[in-house]
Formats: structure tokens, C-alpha cells, sequence
């Protein structure tokens, strides 16, 4: 394994870590989810769709020296496909990337892949969304899209997390992920749809594994 030398500076004097050459390579983005309320989703102080386990996740990698996007996606509570990628493409993604989405962050994610063909080092989507029952037509037309099932053969690595009481529109669409490009489930117990609300935590620990593994 190929080891950087990173001098951290303190009150003490220079102390040295070694990260390994993959960490120093890797970069990772993280999609949001998409709230349901519109009015709370708008305030800087109420929102929540950016919170949950991304800040706590970016924290535990730029520890480890490994770069990490947080992109604020426009207006989520009415996803709007071509607004996402606009704002996305402005973070460089190549062959190294690790990309993380969160219910409907999952959703571009995959459309975004299938449309580029970019390759990737890992794909991985926690409580992945790709049904909404009831929603409106600008909704529809972010989730309504063909999987594209050669995704499997740009990227490296495919992992899907659930959880044992996921509400069934988000176990549906696990399955047509799953079904369309494969990749490896971990279903986790008592996680919901992974909000900090049904997880009672921010910390994702198993998240932070997979990524450096």
C-alpha cells in the first residue's frame, strides 16, 4: 500500500500521519434526499433534507483526508431533474468517485449515470426512492425514467442500505434498483428511511465502511 506523508501543525509542533494513496485519491459526493414539506424545506433554520447523517459523514472523512461535496440541490421539495444536474456538474466526478444519494438523491443519481455512462469507483444508495405514489407531474417526471442496466459495468461497486422497517414504496423501489444493475443489500434494523428521526442518531458508521473498504 502507497503512503502520503501529511503534516498536521499544531501548538506542539508538526505531527505526521500517513493516509493511504487510495484515500488521498477518492472523492466523494453526497445527494440529499427530498423533503415532503415544502414550507419547513425553504428555511436555512428548519430545513432537515441536508442533515441527518451527511454532515456527521463528511466529518468522519475529511478526518481520514478523503475529499467530500455536500451539494445543496434546488428546490428538492419539487425535484426538478435537469436543476439537479446543473448544480451537480459543477463538482468533477471521474473514475475514482464515490457517489452516495439519499432516497430521491438516489434517483438522480442512477438517471445521471445512465445518461453520462461516467465511470465511477462506488455507487452507494441508503434508502433509495424511485415510486411516488400520488405525486405531482413535476414530480413524476424526476422519477419516472428507464434504469439503465450496463451502470453495473462503469462501476465498480454497487451497494444498496435498507432497513427491516423502510416503508414499502422504498422497499419497491430497492427492488427495481437491485433488479436492473444488481450490486450488494445491507439491510439494517430499525433504520427507516434513514433520517436522523428513525435512526435516533447521525452517526452511520456502517456507511463510513463501506466507502473506505
Amino acid at each position: 500500500m502507497v503512503l502520503h506523508q501529511i503534516a498536521n501543525l499544531d501548538p506542539l509542533g508538526a505531527q505526521v500521519r500517513f493516509l493511504p494513496e487510495t484515500y488521498i485519491k477518492m472523492k466523494c459526493i453526497i445527494i440529499h434526499g427530498c423533503p415532503s414539506n415544502a414550507e419547513k424545506a425553504m428555511s436555512p433554520e428548519t430545513r432537515t433534507y441536508d442533515k441527518h447523517w451527511i454532515p456527521w459523514t463528511k466529518r468522519e472523512l475529511s478526518s481520514k483526508g478523503i475529499e467530500v461535496e455536500t451539494p445543496l440541490m434546488p428546490e428538492p421539495w419539487e425535484p426538478n431533474y435537469e436543476k439537479f444536474k446543473e448544480e451537480f456538474e459543477k463538482y468533477s466526478v471521474g473514475e475514482d468517485s464515490v457517489l452516495i444519494g439519499h432516497s430521491c438523491g438516489c434517483s438522480f443519481l442512477v438517471r445521471w449515470l445512465g445518461e453520462t455512462k461516467q465511470k465511477i469507483n462506488k455507487l452507494i444508495l441508503v434508502a433509495p426512492w424511485k415510486i411516488e405514489e400520488g405525486a405531482s407531474e413535476s414530480k413524476k417526471a424526476f422519477y419516472e425514467f428507464s434504469i439503465d442496466t450496463t451502470i453495473k459495468e462503469r462501476v465498480k461497486e454497487i451497494t444498496m442500505f435498507t432497513a427491516d422497517d423502510e416503508d414499502e414504496e422504498g422497499k419497491e423501489g430497492l427492488k427495481m434498483f437491485h433488479k436492473a444493475f444488481g450490486g450488494k443489500i445491507i439491510e439494517l434494523q430499525g433504520r427507516g428511511h434513514y433520517t436522523q428521526g428513525d435512526m435516533g442518531t447521525k452517526e452511520f458508521p456502517e456507511l463510513i465502511e463501506k466507502i473506505i473498504e
